[in-house]
């Protein structure tokens, strides 16, 4: 999701014309080519544990910069290519959106660390229950924080989800704070992205994202080299060519997440973010060897229970919403 995935709450920031805003009037093969654009995208994201395992012996930090600053000149170049790098450049040129950008980037920032961190520690199966965490996260920081008000099917899913949490701490001994993180880091990434609107689009986000921090990210490097610590021309072609690769492991999901949502509701995006840990979670038990005891399972199925009670109240509450409008909009006779 990344690891970090796109907030399904964020899913139309890309700022759309008025041909493709709405969903109800799309064919049926819009749908399916946005439907395989969504697939790609979290399909991307869940397979990324076996993409930074083979970034090794590169540390976190050293994986963090690259990602950095790669995904930031390949931002750049795809803004110059469709012409709005002076949309960008004036829109940042507001000094709140500056601000809120900036604290997206280190919120987000923060996130690839914790992940980079996870996936080379081998701890692969705690991120991927931060991201089945992370739609609860977001529903309890919008209570918390934008007072909002929950139906009663959010709240037994908030509370199988607190449930799971404590159980989980049982079981680990400790709270799984790795998830937690992840978890809230990102819910407070979607939460800042939610106040920048529609201002900027997905490629346009990630690129002012990823430029504020470039700075921090140069510097960490330049430390890195001059002590030595750095694998990028030490560990042959290969090495360098996936370090390298990682501006592009960025930047392309996101597009491919850009363009499933102009095409498809916003409920199909948010069914298929659950393929990001599910694949994540897949790849720490039978590919990377990472062990899972039968009482984690139980901690899992119940984040699983509440997520379908989450999905399941989102989509019965969409097609109500959709059947309203269609009743309003009908003629009088």
């Amino acid at each position: 999701m990344s690891e970090a995935l796109p907030p399904a709450s964020s899913t139309t920031g890309a700022s759309p014309d008025s041909s493709t805003s709405s969903t109800a009037d799309l064919g049926v093969g819009h749908r399916a080519s946005g439907t395989a654009y969504g697939l790609a995208a979290y399909g991307a994201w869940g397979l990324f544990p076996l993409y930074f395992s083979a970034l090794r012996p590169a540390g976190a930090l050293e994986v963090l910069v690259h990602r950095v600053l790669w995904a930031f000149l390949l931002c750049l170049l795809v803004v110059m290519v469709l012409g709005q790098l002076r949309l960008l450049r004036r829109t940042l040129a507001s000094r709140r959106t500056l601000l809120v950008v900036g604290l997206a980037g280190a919120l987000i920032a923060a996130n690839w660390t914790l992940y980079i961190v996870a996936v080379l520690t081998g701890h692969v199966t705690e991120a991927a229950l931060g991201y089945f965490l992370n739609p609860l996260v977001t529903v309890a920081l919008g209570v918390l924080v934008l007072r909002e008000h929950l139906r009663p099917a959010q709240w037994v899913a908030v509370a199988l989800g607190a449930v799971a949490a404590a159980y989980l701490s049982f079981d680990y001994g400790a709270p799984p704070w790795l998830s937690l993180a992840l978890a809230f880091s990102f819910a407070s990434y979607g939460l800042v992205k939610k106040h920048l609107g529609v201002s900027l689009s997905a490629i346009q986000s990630l690129t002012a994202e990823t430029m504020v921090v470039s700075p921090l990210a140069l510097g960490v490097l330049s430390y890195l080299i001059l002590t030595g610590q750095d694998t990028f021309t030490t560990e042959g072609w290969a090495h360098t060519l996936l370090l390298l690769g990682a501006g592009v492991a960025t930047t392309v999901p996101l597009l491919w997440f850009a363009a499933a949502a102009r095409r498809i509701p916003l409920s199909t995006v948010g069914l298929l973010q659950f393929l990001t840990p599910v694949l994540q979670l897949l790849c720490a038990v039978l590919l990377l060897g990472e062990s899972m005891p039968s009482s984690r399972w139980v901690g899992f199925a119940l984040v699983w229970t509440a997520l379908v009670v989450l999905s399941t109240d989102s989509l019965v509450t969409a097609r109500r919403s959709r059947r309203r409008t269609r009743t309003t909009a009908a003629p009088a006779p």
